[in-house]
């Protein structure tokens, strides 16, 4: 079996499918993406393809990663990580097929039937959180997620403290003690706010603080975590196990977020949460993503003895033109009940995604993140 052709499906609202073709006939599906740099992953998943797979046996997943990996002299970082993300997921898909199986079964079988999901609350600058929130547990969810803020200054006033707290105090009341909240500071707090902010969401029992601070500054995580009770989420704009070593060696973090379409697709991932679980840290994938994301993010949770939590982006704010359940030829494969998603059971990724509907939206790929601006003028972290 020989890789023949692959082609990509840039689609709303800002996803990108890859479609790896055998000799075979046997085809293999991912989601190479950065969320607003569509064009320049599809250049590297080009590049990728054309110059290492094209006409290769699909079947040795791993040695394929490290060629794609270490077969350049410049590595790592979001682009590059991406795209060997989602040709990752598509031969995964395509191996699971061959053997008749689901991934997780050859990744050492299922320590679970079902994973648990949260639903996002509230949008970008959250509003009209409580009524969201009930809205979704009368749905069946039992975890939810909301930004914990909109844009905000280096070290802002008492009132935009306060504002933080009481969003999530109106979520709890209208909620209860039996629904998680998580909430993201999406990067957007500075340091100075990190400590202040969770001071006035501890009382409410937050389910974890998601990134309270850019990567960039994750030395300050172990003064947080000593500081608050809260357990602390981080990891969506880190890219493979080397960026999280230290961060698991700080001891200051409790659930990661790898997100499969970023940080080295299945292989890497999986790779990533057996060294969490020696660090006693708890798996939830990021994935405000479409299907395909989904689907592999499922098959890491299920043989993931760790894993605490799936993300999914059904109804999420960013999805304007498409939604997850669009693109896909069979939408009952991601059926939520009491807040729980069956394994997908079919071979491969365990979800076909509808090429017809793929051909008919493909070609958007002017997506781009908003850019905040303080009221001073200047740029805010979004």
């Amino acid at each position: 079996m020989r890789i023949t052709d692959y082609e990509l499906f840039a689609v709303p609202p800002r996803w990108l499918f890859l479609r790896i073709e055998t000799s075979d006939g046997l085809v293999g599906w991912g989601e190479p993406v950065v969320e607003g740099r569509v064009k320049t992953v599809r250049g590297a998943v080009e590049e990728l393809m054309d110059d290492y797979l094209v006409g290769e046996d699909p079947m040795p997943v791993e040695d394929h990663w490290q060629r794609l990996y270490r077969g350049g002299f410049y590595r790592g970082g979001p682009v590059l990580m991406s795209a060997i993300a989602g040709i990752d997921q598509a031969l995964w898909d395509i191996r699971g097929k061959a053997f008749g199986a689901p991934v997780y079964d050859l990744l050492g079988g299922p320590v679970r039937d079902r994973v648990r999901v949260y639903q996002w609350v509230g949008g970008d600058r959250p509003a009209g959180v409580a009524e969201a929130a009930r809205e979704k547990v009368d749905a069946g969810f039992t975890a939810l997620k909301m930004n914990a803020t909109p844009e905000l200054r280096r070290i802002d006033t008492p009132a935009a403290v306060d504002s933080v707290g009481e969003r999530l105090e109106t979520v709890r009341e209208e909620v209860g003690p039996d629904v998680d909240i998580g909430v993201d500071f999406h990067g957007r707090v500075a340091k100075s706010m990190a400590k202040r902010l969770a001071d006035v969401l501890e009382p409410h029992d937050p389910f974890f603080i998601e990134e309270p601070v850019l990567p960039e500054q994750n030395e300050f995580l172990p003064q947080l975590a000593a500081h608050t009770s809260i357990p602390i989420a981080t990891g969506e704009r880190m890219y493979s196990r080397w960026d999280f070593k230290e961060v698991f060696e700080s001891g200051a973090v409790d659930v990661i977020q790898p997100d499969l379409s970023h940080a080295g697709g299945i292989t890497e991932t999986h790779k990533i949460a057996s060294m969490a679980e020696a660090y006693d840290v708890a798996l939830a994938p990021h994935c405000p993503l479409g299907p395909v994301a989904l689907a592999s993010c499922l098959q890491v949770d299920a043989c993931s003895p760790n894993a605490l939590i799936q993300e999914q982006s059904l109804d999420i704010h960013y999805n304007e033109g498409g939604d997850v359940l669009d693109y896909l030829a069979d939408p009952s494969v991601f059926d939520y009940e009491d807040g729980y998603v069956s394994l997908p059971g079919a071979p491969g990724l365990g979800v076909e995604p509808d090429e017809e509907t793929l051909r008919e939206r493909a070609g958007h790929d002017d997506w781009h993140n908003p850019v905040w601006r303080h009221d001073d003028g200047s740029v805010a972290e979004w």
